[in-house]
């Protein structure tokens, strides 16, 4: 006995759409697997380039001391700016360069480039900030624990390297790139610095050191704290 014409072409379809749904399935399970040896690889070659920048800077510190000299490191890329007190009764100005910042909340926290103007803003407002010099293991910690990305202008989690892709940012793929990108000022660094949303930190663990509102050279905590702001972001993750 035949089928009804109406069952053959349902029969049809189905097998049809059964058919593309294996192959996009099949598809996408080489495209994973493509992109974990790619990211696996990046993070390779980013731990070997991390590490031979510690060597060089070590290397540099034993001649220098070996000839009888004095290391000069080179100059810092990048601060990590923190949010440490309100602006209640403050000057236009002040409240116009926390915006520009992005600093909006108190224990807000963004990554801001090192040039002649940032500087020049960043005393500006000193008194109701705590900056310095993030380290490679602060930058991943931030990412990686606080880590939130803007799409659409919404706040998104960076859960997966899908969320990352969808930035569109070039040669920006996976977390590791945003690490590498933030870490080493690259060329993508202002793209992906807007791409993450300001970190939101808590309360430091056992408070402030000393009295907060004084400056860091006078035993507080506001102001440029140099490579000691690691503390810090340690005690407010």
């Amino acid at each position: 006995m035949s089928l009804p014409e109406l069952k053959k072409k349902k029969a049809a379809r189905d097998s049809a759409l059964a058919k593309a749904a294996a192959t996009a399935e099949a598809t996408a399970k080489k495209e994973s697997a493509d992109s974990i040896k790619t990211i696996t690889a990046k993070a390779k070659a980013y731990e070997a380039e991390y590490a031979a920048l510690e060597k060089a800077k070590v290397d540099s510190r034993r001649d220098a001391k070996a000839k009888g000299g004095i290391f000069v490191a080179p100059e810092e890329k990048i601060v990590l700016v923190i949010r440490i007190r309100g602006t209640i009764g403050v000057s236009p100005k002040v409240r116009k360069i926390l915006q520009l910042f992005r600093l909006r909340q108190l224990h807000n926290a963004t990554f801001v480039r090192v040039n002649a103007a940032t500087e020049k803003m960043l005393r500006l407002i000193e008194p109701y900030i705590a900056y310095g010099y993030p380290n490679l293991k602060a930058v991943k910690s931030l990412i990686y624990k606080r880590g939130y990305g803007k799409l659409a202008g919404q706040r998104i989690p960076l859960s997966s390297n899908d969320v990352i892709k969808s930035a569109g940012i070039p040669g920006i793929e996976c977390i590791e790139d945003v690490v590498h990108e933030i870490f080493t000022v690259g060329p993508e660094f202002k793209a992906v610095a807007n791409f993450l949303w300001p970190f939101k930190l808590n309360s430091p663990t056992k408070g402030f050191r000393g009295k907060k509102l004084n400056h860091h050279n006078e035993g507080g905590q506001c102001g440029q704290q140099g490579t000691q702001i690691n503390t810090l972001i340690k005690k407010m993750l």
